[in-house]
């Protein structure tokens, strides 16, 4: 009789064991499709700004045609942005455009047609907007991948986190071109 109960307690250990470790594998599944799908928002405010952009460069090249050289660096950009595959790539490409289009933008201060052009506001101001989402968009992918990155590191989940395909995740950061996008641009006159 009691090698009987003895087996029923492992069994029932061993079920209890299986039970913890399925919820801790579908919580941290949940975690890393909250991240995916906080990375997909970003990729549609991206799409956006990328649609955006070829109409920004045709109205400011109206206006500042020998200007070739800042026109060429955003239109590049743009491409290496809609071509980079994973979150790291997609980051230094997202810097790049965003740097080439401050200089877009600064580049608008010396010629006053181009600034007071009626569709040129329009799109500096839906980009503006953009932007203003893209900035939300990376704050949830961020607190996301957060969630995520210390849901795959708290024990016990850590002992078989990585076994079960889980790892950590980037942050979508500015790194260190966040100086330069904290830094309004410089018009010279």
């Amino acid at each position: 009789m009691s090698s009987i109960s003895s087996t029923w307690i492992i069994i029932g250990i061993l079920v209890v064991l299986v039970l913890w470790i399925v919820m801790i594998y579908n919580g941290l599944v949940a975690m890393r499709q909250r991240v995916n799908q906080s990375f997909a928002d970003i990729d549609v405010q991206l799409k956006q700004r990328h649609d955006l952009i070829p109409n920004l460069v045709a109205t400011v090249q109206g206006y500042a045609a020998h200007e070739r050289g800042t026109l060429e660096a955003v239109v590049k950009a743009r491409q290496t942005a809609m071509a980079a595959p994973g979150v790291d790539q997609k980051v230094a490409a997202e810097n790049m455009l965003s740097g080439a289009l401050r200089q877009l933008f600064a580049l608008s201060e010396s010629y006053p047609d181009l600034k007071a052009n009626q569709n040129f506001q329009q799109l500096q101001n839906e980009l503006s907007d953009i932007e203003n989402k893209l900035a939300a968009a990376r704050r949830f992918f961020n607190n996301a991948v957060q969630e995520y990155n210390t849901g795959i590191q708290r024990f016990p989940a850590a002992l078989f986190a990585a076994a079960l395909g889980f790892h950590a995740q980037q942050f979508f950061d500015l790194g260190e071109t966040r100086a330069q996008v904290e830094q309004a641009p410089e018009v010279k006159f």
